[in-house]
């Protein structure tokens, strides 16, 4: 008597096109918020677990430690900003259209990614000494660089006057990185609208000419 053959087991079913790196994307998603919303050092990968609904081991499938994490949050977040930005900055010919576009460019990032900008932030101020907030400090550096030399270089060319670089760097900044504490999203007005008062401001002055 011939011996019943069972029918073949059906394939394994493959993973669907882009489902990882979905899940991975949504998985940044839930850490930026909570980084923005609780600081770097208080939000635990525990934490992003819970409300991700995964456990923890399977967080460490996507990122093994909160370094990782870092990494994707912080660095690759930064070096967008830079390259944005750079590339905004070159697009222009005078000194101070360059610094106007560096400006709006940074408040565009800002207005469409307030999470990214602010988890960004929080967890650059609250990292430790590791070889990711290094990386972090050199594109912090080349970012606010940027800025200064747009500036000098108006300075050069007479279209802005004997100002120190650095401190009026770091004057136009201060304005962008405080609008996240009392601006609002659904406000009377947008990022980049506010950022245009603040330039107008800063290159023209408050005072009536005579």
């Amino acid at each position: 008597m011939s011996q019943r053959r069972l029918p073949s087991s059906p394939p394994a079913r493959a993973a669907a096109p882009g489902a990882s790196d979905t899940r991975e994307n949504q998985l940044l998603a839930i850490a930026r918020r909570m980084f923005a919303r609780d600081g770097y050092e208080r939000t635990s990968l525990r934490d992003i677990a819970e409300a991700a609904h995964i456990t923890k081991a399977a967080l460490y499938y996507y990122f093994p430690n909160k370094e990782a994490l870092y990494e994707r949050t912080v660095l690759e977040s930064m070096q967008s900003l830079v390259d944005d930005v750079s590339a905004a900055v070159a697009a222009e010919e005078s000194p101070t259209a360059r610094i106007s576009a560096f400006m709006q460019s940074s408040a565009g990032v800002l207005d469409l990614a307030r999470d990214r900008w602010i988890a960004g932030s929080r967890a650059f101020r609250e990292a430790g000494g590791g070889g990711q907030h290094l990386a972090a400090i050199a594109l912090r550096d080349q970012y606010e660089n940027l800025l200064r030399q747009c500036i000098a270089e108006g300075v050069a060319s007479g279209e802005i006057r004997a100002v120190d670089p650095a401190i009026a760097g770091r004057f136009l900044l201060s304005g962008l990185n405080q609008m996240t504490h009392w601006h609002r999203p659904d406000g009377r007005l947008g990022v980049t609208e506010v950022m245009q008062q603040f330039l107008d401001m800063a290159l023209h002055g408050l005072l009536v000419e005579a």
